[in-house]
């Protein structure tokens, strides 16, 4: 593959926003997502064994095409090498086929689904670990900070941010199975492992026991209001026992359900494995 950033770009051969945003960071972005060396993921000129990228199986059909090449040889841990290469200015009359802002979201996009690690696991373990941590934190009591003080209202945003983070892991989980599963990219070194250590009894084990779990939470909550008669109770209290209760709950449902989807998506591994 050439390297026009290595050769270097002739005065007015390179879009400014080209030249010092979109290229560079669509290219770092490739580098970081698929550990790839390639410094230039755009350069059209390249040379490359005819067997070896039929057996890559691409498949998009616009600009992306360029990253969609280096993105899948980095995943099939094919040998690629780059070479210093001069821009000059184009010589035609008639305007180019790239669209900077429409070609570099479609770079972009595509990346992002070919790594589901970076598009929800990594996102959402942060969003989860810091929900947990706010959630853990306001449980015993009201917290205060300067002048504000957090509370209850503050643990429903904790939850929904435990909730959409885990919601999120989960379909970066199940989109990496999909992928592997369907040829679009190669099985990860965890992959066997991954399927002989979970499988639907231990989901069903772990999504129940959380779901027990938060209805034991909830009784106790009911078993307060039973000491008031049934009555109006003071908000603050109660839900501070209640918010965590029905958040275990939903996890708990949610591993149960994707537990199933899980097994849906691993019967053709199971399949190629008593095959072989």
């Amino acid at each position: 593959m050439g390297n026009r950033f290595q050769g270097g770009i002739a005065p007015h051969a390179m879009p400014f926003l080209h030249q010092y945003l979109g290229n560079p960071v669509l290219s770092l972005v490739g580098r970081i997502f698929f550990q790839s060396s390639i410094g230039d993921f755009h350069c059209g000129l390249r040379a490359f064994r005819l067997e070896a990228v039929n057996n890559l199986r691409l498949r998009t059909t616009g600009m992306e095409f360029a990253s969609e090449m280096i993105v899948k040889a980095s995943l099939n841990n094919l040998r690629m090498t780059e070479i210093p290469t001069t821009l000059k200015p184009d010589g035609r009359n008639r305007r180019p086929h790239l669209r900077s802002w429409r070609d570099g979201w479609r770079h972009l996009s595509f990346m992002l689904l070919f790594s589901p690690r970076w598009l929800f696991i990594y996102p959402g373990a942060v969003l989860m670990l810091i929900g947990l941590i706010l959630m853990l934190w306001l449980f015993p009591s009201p917290r205060q900070i300067g002048q504000v003080t957090l509370d209850v209202h503050t643990m429903v945003y904790s939850l929904a941010m435990i909730l959409l983070g885990f919601q999120a892991v989960l379909f970066g989980i199940l989109s990496n199975i999909y992928a592997v599963t369907s040829g679009l990219i190669p099985k990860p070194s965890f992959w066997n492992p991954l399927f002989r250590w979970f499988n639907l009894e231990m989901g069903l084990v772990i999504g129940t026991t959380c779901f027990i779990a938060g209805i034991i939470g909830s009784c106790l909550a009911i078993g307060i209001w039973g000491q008031n008669g049934f009555q109006s109770l003071d908000p603050v209290q109660t839900l501070r026992l209640v918010i965590p209760s029905v958040g275990v709950v939903a996890l708990g449902g949610e591993i149960v359900l994707a537990s199933f989807f899980f097994s849906v998506l691993g019967l053709s591994q199971k399949d190629n494995s008593h095959e072989s």
